[in-house]
């Protein structure tokens, strides 16, 4: 504790990256990270939060389920969200997304299947559905729901914005697994930069043959929508999801 008293940043930055799960560790009942706060430490606790961010989203794929990384995933989980109640959300603009990309990675896998399988019927039901809608909606509900302050949500509107587009992504995908037999798009890519499209364009291009063949041809139809609507960065998410929901619920073309 005695680096975050004394602000001793390079120290800090060193324990990140060699011993991070110390960072994790409480001493007297505290976390780095509690003790910066409480102590009025701002500049030590961005520090901590920034290397949280970057322990969640630098995760290999292989480590996300095992006990320990889950484990440290929850304690991350209960930092985060000490924080955003402490107001620092309003320095750090990704704060807000890293907690809920822990609580996902952490809990929240029968969300994410339950809103896929959602969105997967509003897909198959054509035009008369409202994927786009219905996945905004959940992710809404959810992070209203975690975060407690229907306030914090403005800051967000990236995050559900990119969230919103993994769910349409995956419902899409779901759907296509309902024709053909080929693997899942993990849950715990979900709102973790661009990994579910890159999965998603991935797993297009590995079995386009059989889509061509054996999917419906309004599936198709909506995999062009996606694949093409959320290629490239630049526009953000809010104006693909802007155009996307044009094309497959008003039917703009």
């Amino acid at each position: 504790m005695k680096a975050v008293e004394d602000s001793n940043i390079m120290f800090l930055m060193e324990v990140r990256d060699r011993a991070f799960p110390l960072l994790l560790r409480p001493s007297g009942g505290q976390t780095p990270l509690v003790h910066a706060i409480r102590i009025g430490n701002k500049e030590v606790a961005i520090v901590l939060l920034g290397a949280f961010s970057r322990y969640i989203n630098h995760l290999d794929d292989a480590d996300v389920l095992k006990p320990q990384t889950q484990s440290h995933l929850k304690a991350l989980r209960t930092g985060l969200k000490l924080a955003i109640n402490q107001g620092l959300a309003n320095s750090q603009n990704d704060l807000i997304a890293s907690f809920m990309q822990t609580l996902i990675m952490s809990e929240g896998d029968k969300w994410v299947w339950a809103q896929v399988s959602m969105v997967s019927r509003e897909l198959n039901a054509g035009p008369e559905g409202q994927p786009v809608t219905m996945a905004g909606a959940a992710v809404r509900r959810f992070t209203t729901k975690e975060l407690g302050k229907a306030d914090m949500i403005a800051s967000l509107e990236d995050y559900i914005a990119n969230a919103t587009a993994d769910l349409l992504v995956m419902g899409a995908w779901a759907s296509v697994l309902q024709s053909i037999s080929a693997d899942h798009i993990p849950s715990y890519y979900f709102a973790r930069d661009d990994r579910v499209y890159k999965a998603f364009t991935t797993q297009l291009q590995q079995h386009q043959n059989e889509i061509d063949n054996k999917c419906p041809r309004q599936l198709r139809y909506q995999l062009a929508i996606l694949k093409l609507g959320f290629e490239g960065r630049k526009i953000t998410f809010r104006k693909k999801i802007e155009l996307i929901t044009a094309q497959l619920e008003n039917g703009t073309t």
